[in-house]
């Protein structure tokens, strides 16, 4: 089995059931991994409920107490799936804001076109967004715009999280040294996988504000990314990054 879904969850009840059950039911098989973050509202055990009866052997879980950031639940997973030798690895929402049907493209855009990395991109042809208020679409595609510039790097979604990875980018890309927890660990793996020579493809998507479950975004996360962007490019002049083999 080549194909693995990591997805972060903390009080997603509402969801995960449902988002689990779209990824088994796609025409190619892929295995799933929640990340939970100690939930109290239960989502853990509705995960053992279906690892222990349909979705037995596709789908796995790692408990972690409390809440300690999206970045290091994604560098977890990432471990896992190197270890367990998954040829592709996707980071994908448990709120439906990605649509599963779209792993196909992100997966063909990596078997088959010859990316190391696609993104599931909002902004590659216009503005792709569902159900945002335009305070936030407006905030979200400007702060794009601004990592591009700073960044030099030709990314439309900077800050996307529905991303697959071949695993030589994450076997290359030094895992440990990755910094940032919030959102800004988006734009850091991005970059990183830019600065160590792997093809970035973006792919068209539509992204939908999340229906059910509540929402972890905050004006913060967007400040931390911001900030996180200057001290990105000024550590990179002094780094030697490793290249793809």
């Amino acid at each position: 089995m080549d194909r693995l879904v990591i997805i972060p969850t903390y009080n997603e009840k509402e969801n995960v059931e449902n988002i689990i059950q779209a990824v088994m039911n796609l025409p190619i098989e892929f295995h799933v991994l929640i990340i939970d973050d100690g939930s109290p509202d239960g989502t853990a055990d509705i995960v053992k409920r279906l690892m222990a009866g349909s979705c037995k052997d596709r789908l796995f879980l790692v408990e972690r107490a409390g809440k300690q950031g999206l970045g290091t639940a994604y560098i977890c997973g990432f471990k896992w799936a190197i270890e367990h030798e998954y040829d592709f690895i996707f980071e994908m929402d448990a709120d439906f804001s990605h649509n599963p049907q779209d792993l196909l493209k992100l997966y063909d855009a990596c078997a088959n076109q010859g990316a190391d990395v696609s993104i599931g991109s909002r902004y590659i042809t216009g503005v792709n967004v569902v159900n945002w208020p335009m305070g936030r679409v407006l905030m979200s595609y400007c702060a794009s715009i601004y990592v591009r510039t700073v960044l030099g790097v030709d990314i439309h979604d900077t800050t996307a999280g529905f991303v697959c990875y071949r695993r030589q980018v994450l076997e290359t890309i030094e895992l440990d040294k990755i910094r940032f927890k919030g959102y800004a660990f988006q734009i850091e793996m991005k970059f990183t996988a830019h600065q160590c020579g792997f093809r970035i493809q973006e792919v068209p998507i539509i992204f939908v504000n999340r229906v059910l479950g509540t929402s972890k975004m905050s004006g913060g996360i967007f400040s931390e990314a911001l900030l996180g962007v200057v001290r990105l490019k000024l550590s990179s002049w002094f780094r030697k990054y490793p290249q793809k083999a």
